[in-house]
């Protein structure tokens, strides 16, 4: 079949494929990360290009979606436009998510010694056999765990057991067992010459749908030596979680899904391993933490029926391969594992946040909310845990908004309205570009704190201000004019887009109020609310209560936890105790499917306004 090459700039890489394929195939065959909130549906417009040289087809969908202005300029959507030739484009760095950014971790809380790891070295001394003690070699070795360890069950792996005769003679009988501890039982992985115990790496991963975080461990020293992270490629095929499982199964399948996130954590491995000279060899475990799709994709798990009524998946609690049969770059003998799941949208992301907040063994009542494209909830204390997820959409993360972008460089993350003047911030400083999720929260509480919106969303059209104009008779707040923007074109805020918002903080807050109600409290039970994620840490507080996105509780109350899906897989990896009480969590959390859950839809549209339609469910906001 034909051939044509299509050219990526400012990469300068160029790729070949089959006459026919779309620009957005090209990049994901070439590893160019674009922009994909649709999974290439056309419908989101994120992954615009800039045709730089060549002929392509397939453009009515581009003039559809970004206007006849747009494409006679030069700009195409990548899903749905077809190199005719071997053609150029640039890629907006917008587009690219280069600068973005993601919640790491801290190395506060890696001190504390939580007893022996997921994966424990132990050295042994062996006596040699006699003509009186003639027990084989691996009952020899399990003789000896058991007096270090218990009585307890032990297994050895095949080929360990292959070189266990020559290891054991050749070595004084002196070697290091490296055990993997599931519940009552070990798993032998291997058997090191000599007194290897303080040679034992861990990586604690957090494989998020937007960005995956690798984290280095000392499980020696209980130290954390670094940290590292970078976009999810799987965005490529798709933003959110439902537009990769409609890629997965119905279009490409699972593999290119699969090796996109294991050659996102083998890059991290490799950009980790030698900045601290390192051999990735040296890496004996590793834990991740994703939610349900994330699990199932990491593991190469048909993930088809998590979308369809009624949502379920494969399973909650996974097997525990080696890390080298799913891809991943270290030990050839280190298992990975993966932190279970509760339901299809409650995943193992929120109860690695559980076990990172120890919501699991408090007196009151905490919560624990992931803001993302999927809100994920937790509510409860040590004697009970209620959670739930609600559809969010991607408004937090600037998907679907006029001027929306992700939390990148150049994005606006603040804004003050003071009498005509709009006052922004921007990450890193820059000129302005677009504005992400915190920054839209700010803009409509100010937008209704000046009152340029009413309570419902909608602009006092009466209003004599320059910054108030129209396009295509939606009314729109210029938030940033053209000559003060990076792009030289007005960044606004659009009616369209604070109905966007309201909608996806409704969710949330109703998601919420059905699990209080559920449980029979009130929002003054809570003593502490925890917010996770990227996302959380950087929005205000006082502004998320006013917009009605948290309940109104004391702001000392609201606490930004950051990164906790990879903070509770450090504990797994540092602790097989921890690991254990992340497989009791998972089991006692009752999850509440809200799509047939009858209270969440009045909760739903009660939520409506802004703050709420019920203002006595917010006290302290007065405008």
């Amino acid at each position: 079949m034909p051939k044509v090459s299509v050219r990526f700039l400012p990469m300068g890489l160029s790729v070949e494929v089959e006459k026919g394929a779309s620009i957005i195939e090209a990049a994901q065959k070439g590893g160019v990360y674009i922009n994909n909130l649709c999974g290439g549906q056309g419908v989101c417009g994120e992954c615009k290009v800039l045709l730089k040289s060549g002929k392509v087809e397939g453009l009515a969908r581009s003039r559809e979606l970004l206007g006849e202005e747009e494409v006679e300029k030069g700009y195409v959507l990548a899903c749905q436009t077809i190199p005719e030739e071997d053609v150029t484009v640039e890629v907006p760095l917008e587009a690219t998510g280069e600068g973005a950014q993601i919640m790491l971790e801290s190395e506060e809380e890696a001190q504390k010694d939580l007893g022996k790891p997921l994966v424990q070295k132990l050295f042994l001394e062996l006596f040699p056999p006699t003509a009186d003690d003639n027990i084989a070699d691996a009952e020899r070795v399990f003789r000896e765990l058991r007096k270090k360890l218990g009585w307890r069950g032990y297994k050895l792996e095949l080929d360990c057991l292959k070189g266990l005769p020559y290891i054991l003679r050749e070595n004084d009988w002196k070697v290091t067992s490296v055990l993997l501890k599931e519940f009552e039982e070990y798993r032998i992985l291997c058997i090191e010459p000599g007194n290897t115990t303080h040679k034992n790496l861990g990586l604690a991963v957090d494989v998020g749908t937007t960005t995956v975080v690798a984290q280095l461990v000392d499980l020696w020293s209980k130290k954390i030596i670094d940290v590292e992270g970078k976009l999810n490629s799987q965005g490529s095929y798709g933003e959110d979680v439902i537009s990769r499982l409609i890629y997965a199964c119905s279009k490409g399948g699972i593999e290119p899904l699969q090796s996109s996130v294991v050659k996102d954590i083998n890059e991290l491995i490799e950009t980790l391993c030698g900045r601290n000279t390192i051999k990735p060899e040296e890496i004996w475990s590793v834990v991740a933490a994703g939610n349900t799709t994330m699990s199932h994709l990491l593991l190469g798990i048909h993930p088809c029926a998590i979308r369809l009524d009624p949502y379920v998946p494969a399973a909650y609690s996974y097997p525990i391969p080696k890390a080298r049969e799913v891809g991943i770059r270290v030990n050839p003998h280190a298992p990975l594992v993966v932190v279970p799941s509760v339901a299809s949208y409650v995943g193992g992301d929120i109860v690695a946040g559980v076990l990172a907040c120890k919501i699991y063994e408090r007196e009151g009542v905490s919560a624990l909310i992931d803001i993302g494209t999927n809100g994920e909830i937790v509510l409860g204390n040590k004697d009970w845990l209620v959670c739930c997820s609600a559809s969010a959409g991607p408004a937090f993360e600037g998907g679907g908004i006029s001027c929306g972008m992700r939390a990148t460089q150049g994005a606006i993350e603040k804004v003050k309205i003071e009498g005509s003047d709009v006052v922004v911030s921007t990450i890193g400083n820059q000129r302005p570009k677009g504005i992400c999720g915190s920054g839209l929260i700010d803009a409509i509480y100010e937008l209704m704190k000046n009152r340029i919106i009413g309570k419902d969303g909608k602009f006092d059209r009466s209003r004599n201000d320059r910054r108030l104009t129209y396009e295509d008779d939606i009314p729109q707040y210029i938030l940033v004019f053209g000559e003060e923007s990076a792009t030289n074109r007005p960044i606004v805020i659009t009616e369209t887009d604070i109905d966007s918002l309201i909608k996806s903080k409704g969710a949330v807050f109703a998601a919420l109020k059905c699990l209080i109600d559920y449980v029979g409290l009130s929002f003054e039970f809570i003593e502490d609310l925890f917010v996770a994620g990227g996302f959380g840490n950087y929005i205000d507080p006082k502004k998320a209560i006013g917009i009605g996105l948290l309940p109104d509780i004391p702001i000392e109350k609201i606490k930004y936890v950051g990164n906790t899906s990879l903070k509770g897989a450090r504990l797994c990896l540092m602790s097989h105790l921890e690991f254990e009480r992340a497989l009791n969590i998972s089991r006692s959390m009752t999850n509440i499917e809200l799509s047939v859950y009858p209270p969440f839809m009045n909760e739903y549209v009660a939520a409506l306004f802004l703050p709420h339609t019920e203002m006595r469910l917010f006290p302290s906001v007065n405008f």
